[in-house]
């Protein structure tokens, strides 16, 4: 099921690449990015009420919390320098090197979390690098 959720994970980052760069016209980027966080937050609340998963609050960890922490920091950061990017830069350029971040997360997946790298993983993540390289130059 997880490779489903990718792949509308995938078909909806490309569609927010277009949507983003369509939306951004005539505004700055943290503006931008600052609509978009308010839109996302309302959706991601609104998931865990219908889900009922609100009752879940009271289990987060303090390490629950720091870890999440970090990475909507990361996230707000990235969305931010990403619409930075999409006020100059060509949607089809942008893009391809935003997407170095499967490259980059597979090298910290087995970094940091001791994740198996086999052969076709690191393959591929070669092929994202060298395929970046080739829309970009």
């Amino acid at each position: 099921m997880w490779r489903y959720y990718a792949l509308l994970s995938a078909l909806f980052a490309a569609l927010t690449a277009i949507l983003a760069k369509m939306g951004i016209k005539g505004i700055g980027g943290n503006l931008a990015t600052a609509v978009r966080t308010v839109i996302v937050l309302m959706v991601a609340w609104g998931i865990v009420f219908a889900y009922g998963e609100q009752k879940q609050l009271k289990e987060l960890s303090r390490n629950n919390l720091l870890f999440l922490a970090a990475s909507g920091l990361a996230t707000g950061l990235s969305w931010i320098f990403y619409f930075k990017a999409l006020e100059t830069g060509p949607v089809s350029k942008v893009a391809p090197i935003d997407k170095l971040s499967v490259a980059i997360a597979i090298v910290l997946a087995v970094v940091i979390l001791g994740e198996p790298l086999d052969w076709k993983t690191a393959a591929g993540a070669v092929m994202i690098l060298a395929g970046t390289l080739v829309l970009v130059l």
